[in-house]
């Protein structure tokens, strides 16, 4: 015989009264038959009868108790109507007696909790479902590690019946939808960054060079940028260690963040003995620092400008190499110009040394080299004359021999210690002078080999490596040349505009013997073509009258372009494997289990078919392949099988496997795919484990990923998950509503939620919390005392500005306020429907709309205008059941601002008279009237919608039980929020699965009153 069919869902602690003596089956059977079918017969289907029924409902069909228990919702329904006295209505010819509709009230309360008994803790169906858009662009975020957010152009998903748009009731996949999934899948795939060692992100797109270029070169200026290089800094850990302030040369490094490495370098040299020269007067300055830090401070300062000022003086120059007829703008002496400033970076130039009584003298030029500066396009500048020497004591030696010999070495220690620059982050065109590149407001481009039009870079970083780097810092700084040289080409980038330059800019390749090769021949990089282009320019320069060193500086280019273009291809060939394996390891993390071997080599074939069949190059092939991989199945939707469970299996109640299971939690708390730790545990089957279970989740709790809980559950349970698109605002009237503030609103209830989840606090603090979270537009909006930066400050006894908990949070007045008035509908409406979980009945069609604008009302205020909207008895129902509660926020504007006046220049009034006929004022007596009379309304929605949320599916009778085990544990814990989560994920609806072929809870929401 097949199972009962039960369609229910529970929302409110009403939805099934206190429990009275369990219901027997036999007792429900003779009920329905003497006082339930009598009943409907006398009293509902003259109404409610097969032919025309009103209202749709046909009672006659209900034959049975099973028939009754499979159609729940409908009969939730009368049950509320009988209950409420509000059918039969008072028209009604015959209408029955309170007792006699207590009695029909109490049976179906049996009925259900009976079903509810007898099936406690079963799963129920939980659907097949697609990836939320929330739930897809966060698991991107944590697959990829970069935030794409690719469903920006997605419609917005739909929630179902409890209100969350994670469920398969709501979460369909159209043929339009799946296109924007692929082209979501293409856009992802053009983050792809390929490096020697696998696959990683980008932040943005790459896949034009520039992109790729710009990715590359952020990436290292971060790695340099990270590095302390004041000198200042490193002095003071010097003094820090020495006045017994660390215990160690590397315990003060760490405390001053600067390279322990360095530091003990400099250590050495300030405290060498018989030191003279420079490293004398250093040692002097040293010796002199006060004990005081902020003194000592000072003092390394005045230490630091001392060797930098002497440490500019001792640069060799190094001039513009030309001749051979090359443009001295070529490549091959740009970089050979490059090599000489790169080699000097801990050299002294002895020239600039001044020898005591020995008279001054210009240095020559040096042979072969030009010390005037062409620059491409102008005229050539004469050779300037050199200028005269002064006198400079910083530089004077001595004459003696010995002594002059001792002062040279010193300051080349100095030089060696002391460089010139650790790293050249940025270069303007080489061949021109860079103070006057800088006069002329020519910045340098960040990593650039200072060539003009044409692409290049140079690595100008050795003192910093040599010096400052231990072995791990090193290999990372390779790593990031080599990922930038391998994914943007750069070697054949820089050979193929060198090519271009030289058939433009320049003349030198204009002649027929270089005609064999230009920029746009494929094989303008190959070994053969590169050696013949060579011998062409050595033959060439050499004819022209070149020098041997420019004929070096020719020799050493074409060596290191031959050089960089191999490694590019035999590492390009040995990575082709290690991609393959990086996609299948990408594929695995995004199919949230281990792949199949038949889907491991799946993911080869299609790569290989692209490259053969379609003719993709590698790079193409790989990104198609991850395209692949984002559109399918196993990547786009949750399946939370059951352990041995395909995805087409029939009915019957199976635990989920590990997979499943981490996935299960990891979405529930973070809205996103599980990490390493997760998946491990689950690989190695220990997540079934409650302690396992139970510790993993207080860990992603704590994780900063738990904000897509607060985002996800709380802004939809609460209504405000579209609230950053909020355009309801007339910002004429209301200039202080900006982007800024309308994001902070939105941020407010998210911060405060993270602050509950992760400090594991009562979750009573949504309601009676005196404190809240601001930020500089929001602390400024609400009155309160400035907040500094663009920062977060937690406010306690924010009750004193009328602000703490979430109810009085601007994102919900402003939320439930037309624009140009406040609304006690719309927000009494909020806390009845949305915080305590009442189930109201939409407005008839006809219901007039109240005036839009609150200062148009003339002598009337809001309040006069809703009493006379409730004089209508169609309407006063409902009213009766919610304005009280938003009445009492009339002291808050339509932005949630606090106000005495409303828009007409009326006083506020926020007295409200409560359903139960208690009265109360404002915040402070609405709080009150929740405390006394509705704290278990609150509670009891809360741990519902927590529930609903976390199973992806609305409630169904079946979780009666657990529900009732979270409220237990809250009163056990202080209310805590954390007993919510370790009873959820110990529950069997959270552990197990059902398929659809046996018990089918389908759902549907429902909230009844007492």
């Amino acid at each position: 015989m097949r199972p009962l069919l039960l369609v229910v869902t529970l929302t409110a602690a009403a939805a099934l009264p206190a429990k009275a003596a369990d219901p027997d089956p036999t007792t429900i059977e003779r009920t329905f038959t003497e006082t339930v079918t009598p009943f409907l017969q006398t009293y509902c289907t003259s109404c409610h009868a097969k032919d025309h029924p009103k209202g749709d409902l046909d009672l006659t069909r209900y034959r049975s108790v099973a028939a009754i228990a499979h159609d729940d919702r409908q009969w939730v329904e009368v049950r509320d109507k009988l209950a409420a006295d509000e059918m039969p209505p008072e028209k009604a010819e015959h209408r029955p007696a309170a007792a006699e509709r207590q009695a029909v009230v109490a049976w179906i309360d049996s009925v259900r909790r009976h079903e509810a008994e007898r099936n406690a803790g079963d799963p129920g169906v939980v659907l097949a479902r697609r990836l939320s858009n929330a739930e897809y662009d966060n698991t991107i975020r944590d697959l990829t590690g970069v935030d794409v957010r690719p469903t920006r152009e997605f419609p917005v998903d739909p929630a179902n019946e409890a209100g969350f748009d994670n469920s398969g009731e709501s979460l369909a996949m159209s043929p339009a939808l799946f296109k924007k999934y692929l082209e979501a899948a293409r856009a992802v795939a053009d983050h792809l960054v390929l490096t020697p060692h696998g696959l990683s992100f980008a932040p943005f797109p790459v896949v034009a060079d520039t992109d790729r270029d710009r990715y590359s070169v952020n990436l290292i200026i971060d790695f340099y940028r990270h590095q302390e290089t004041d000198y200042a800094r490193t002095f003071e850990a010097a003094w820090r260690f020495k006045r017994k302030r660390a215990a160690t040369l590397t315990a003060a490094a760490a405390d001053a963040h600067v390279s322990p490495k360095y530091l003990a370098t400099v250590w050495t040299t300030l405290e060498s003995p018989q030191a003279v020269g420079p490293l004398a007067r250093l040692q002097a300055m040293w010796r002199k620092l006060p004990a005081g830090p902020a003194e000592a401070r000072a003092g390394c300062e005045k230490m630091r400008d001392f060797v930098a000022a002497l440490r500019k003086k001792l640069v060799p120059e190094v001039k513009n190499l030309s001749g051979g007829k090359l443009n001295n703008g070529s490549q091959p002496l740009l970089m050979w110009k490059n090599r000489q400033w790169a080699a000097n970076r801990t050299r002294c130039d002895m020239d600039a040394l001044q020898v005591k009584g020995a008279p001054l003298a210009a240095p020559a030029p040096a042979a072969g080299e030009s010390g005037g500066v062409r620059t491409v396009g102008e005229s050539r500048d004469p050779p300037a004359a050199p200028a005269a020497r002064k006198a400079d004591r910083d530089l004077t030696i001595p004459a003696d021999e010995v002594q002059g010999a001792r002062w040279r070495a010193a300051f080349e220690t100095f030089c060696r210690v002391f460089p010139d620059a650790f790293y050249v982050s940025e270069r303007g065109r080489t061949y021109a002078n860079q103070e006057t590149e800088k006069a002329r407001g020519r910045g340098g481009r960040l990593l650039n080999a200072g060539f003009h039009s044409m692409t290049g870079y140079f690595r100008d970083d050795g003192p910093l490596y040599d010096l400052m780097l231990d072995g791990d810092q090193q290999r990372e700084l390779d790593r990031l040349w080599d990922d930038f040289f391998f994914m943007s080409s750069v070697a054949v980038r820089m050979h193929t505009s060198f090519l271009w330059f030289e058939r433009s800019d320049s003349s030198f390749m204009m002649s027929p013997e270089f005609a064999f090769t230009r920029p746009e021949d494929k094989n303008c990089t190959d070994e053969p073509v590169l050696r013949r282009l060579a011998a062409a320019f050595d033959a060439k320069a050499r004819a022209n009258g070149a020098s041997e060193t420019v004929l070096q500086a020719l020799r050493d280019h074409f060596a290191s372009v031959d050089h960089d273009v191999r490694w590019l291809e035999k590492t390009r060939l040995a990575a082709v494997p290690v991609h393959l394996q990086a996609v299948q390891d990408v594929a695995e993390r995004a199919f949230r289990r281990p792949l199949t071997a038949a889907e491991r080599q799946g993911l080869v074939d299609f790569y290989q078919r692209l490259r053969k069949e379609s003719g993709l190059e590698h790079e193409d092939a790989i990104r198609n392949t991850l395209v692949s991989v984002l559109v399918s199945p196993h990547f786009c939707y949750r399946l939370d099988l059951g352990e041995g469970q395909s995805p087409t299996a029939g009915g019957g109640l199976h635990p989920l496997s590990d997979q499943a299971l981490a996935s299960r939690l990891s979405y529930f708390l973070w809205a996103s795919m599980p990490d390493k730790e997760l998946l491990d545990l689950a690989a190695a089957r220990r997540l079934h484990e409650p302690a396992v279970l139970v510790a993993q989740a207080h860990r992603l709790l704590a994780d900063p990923r738990a904000r897509g809980l607060a985002t996800e559950f709380v802004a939809n349970w609460l209504d405000f998950r579209r609230f950053e698109q909020h355009n309801g605002v007339d910002r004429d009237r209301f200039p202080g509503f900006d982007n800024d503030l309308r994001q902070a609103m939105f941020e407010e209830p998210i911060r405060f939620t993270l602050d509950v989840i992760q400090h594991d606090r009562p979750v009573l603090d949504f309601v009676y919390g005196h404190h809240t979270f601001v930020n500089a537009s929001l602390a400024k909006h609400y009155g309160m005392p400035a907040v500094n930066g663009d920062g977060w400050a937690r406010v306690e006894r924010a009750d004193r500005y009328g602000r703490g908990g979430l109810l009085p949070m601007a994102v919900f007045l402003t939320a439930n306020s037309p624009g140009l008035r406040t609304s006690p509908v719309k927000r009494g409406y909020w806390v009845v429907r949305r915080v305590l979980g009442e189930r109201i009945p939409p407005p008839p069609a006809n219901v007039p709309e109240l005036p839009h604008d609150e200062a148009q009302l003339g002598a009337m205020t809001l309040r006069q205008v809703l009493e006379r909207h409730r004089a209508d008895k169609a309407c006063a129902g409902c009213h009766a059941r919610f304005d009280s509660f938003g009445l009492v926020f009339e002291g808050y504007g339509p932005v949630g601002e606090r106000r005495a006046r409303d828009l007409g220049g009326h006083t506020v009034d926020t007295r409200a008279v409560f359903p139960d006929g208690s009265e109360a004022a404002g915040l402070t007596g609405l709080v009150r009237y929740l405390r006394e009379r509705r704290q278990g309304d609150f509670v009891d929605n809360l741990c519902r919608k927590l529930l609903a949320y976390a199973l992806g599916r609305t409630l169904l009778l079946s979780d009666t039980s657990t529900v009732e085990q979270m409220q237990q544990r809250l009163a056990a814990t202080g209310n805590r929020f954390g007993a919510l989560i370790d009873a959820i994920v110990t529950s069997p609806q959270f552990l197990n699965r059902r398929g659809s072929g046996a018990i089918a809870q389908a759902p549907a929401e429902v909230k009844t009153t007492p």
